[in-house]
């Protein structure tokens, strides 16, 4: 099988299509034949050396995929061959196949082709065990999702304005603020002109909001805590900014805050395989019916994953960067 590989460790030139001897599925896996593969920014880190893969992941970037099963292990009993799914996986979505534990996958919503199938898994799973979960997301609560025109960040305004959430949202271009509108966000903060820490507290009239996601860390976390109300909840899901940070655990105590985090990536099997089933009861409905579906950037062919990177790193995009494998 064809995959993308990589040289050592480095920029978006070391990624190459090379030939690897095609995987095949341990007893409770399913074999992928991959049309789509969704680009994600752990992807990037992953290819600087600074996100390794957990033990026993494949080596190849990708973490999550959609296609068409072509092979079961032999106590898989929900999924059978030919069967269109996407899957969230820990690594090998860059290539031609890929085995996914078999609770991983989930069907393709009604409508939608592979690229947005593909676009699903890793922000969705991300968005439900982060903002809904840990974060405890309610109706009617205030949210703050910054990285508003991200993957990440799209996904989380359409799932949270769905449940009736009243959503603000960082960006920083202003191309981006009409699609975050349009997607459910009562207002979209240029972060690079405004301080979000005054826009929020004029907009829910010093009230703060009751659930942030946030990706950045380093010098936003005093600021998240200025911006949180009583009883909020502060959900770290990356540290773009760093990850040392200070608190004057007074201002903690005071609003009787929760401080929270988590990554995806390393947990179990069972874990993920318990947040599929919390996604394909919850979520998969509002796919099905057409309410949500995530926003597509640009695709790139398979031999281009070098320039879905470059993409990538520009933060130039709204939405996802999808990787066209067939």
């Amino acid at each position: 099988m064809k995959v993308i590989g990589m040289k050592g460790f480095g920029g978006p030139e070391i990624l190459q299509v090379e030939e690897r001897v095609r995987v095949t599925p341990s007893d409770m896996e399913v074999l992928i034949e991959v049309h789509a593969a969704g680009i994600n920014r752990p992807d990037c880190a992953q290819r600087q050396g600074s996100y390794p893969p957990p033990p026993g992941a494949s080596d190849i970037l990708g973490l999550e995929v959609a296609g068409q099963v072509v092979a079961c292990g032999a106590k898989v009993s929900r999924w059978k061959v030919g069967d269109l799914v996407c899957a969230l996986i820990s690594g090998g979505g860059y290539a031609e196949y890929v085995v996914a534990p078999a609770g991983q996958c989930l069907p393709v919503p009604k409508g939608f082709d592979m690229i947005h199938a593909a676009a699903l898994p890793e922000t969705f799973f991300t968005v439900w065990a982060n903002l809904f979960e840990s974060g405890r997301l309610q109706k009617e609560d205030r949210v703050l999702v910054h990285g508003g025109s991200g993957g990440i960040g799209t996904t989380a305004i359409q799932m949270a304005h769905a449940f009736g959430a009243e959503v603000y949202t960082t960006v920083g271009k202003k191309d981006a603020v009409k699609p975050c509108l349009e997607l459910g966000a009562k207002r979209v903060i240029l972060y690079k002109e405004e301080d979000f820490v005054s826009v929020i507290k004029t907009e829910t009239q010093d009230k703060g909001v009751d659930v942030i996601l946030d990706m950045v860390g380093g010098d936003y976390f005093a600021r998240n805590i200025e911006a949180l109300g009583m009883l909020g909840r502060l959900v770290q899901i990356a540290t773009l900014h760093g990850a040392q940070v200070q608190l004057d655990l007074r201002k903690m105590m005071s609003k009787r805050l929760t401080l929270t985090g988590s990554t995806l990536r390393a947990r179990s099997v069972e874990e993920k395989t318990r947040l599929a089933e919390a996604l394909e009861k919850n979520i998969w409905p509002l796919l099905n019916q057409g309410q949500l579906k995530p926003v597509i950037f640009k695709t790139f062919p398979f031999e281009k994953a070098r320039e879905a990177h470059e993409l990538m790193e520009s933060s130039a995009h709204t939405g996802k960067i999808v990787l066209v494998v067939r």
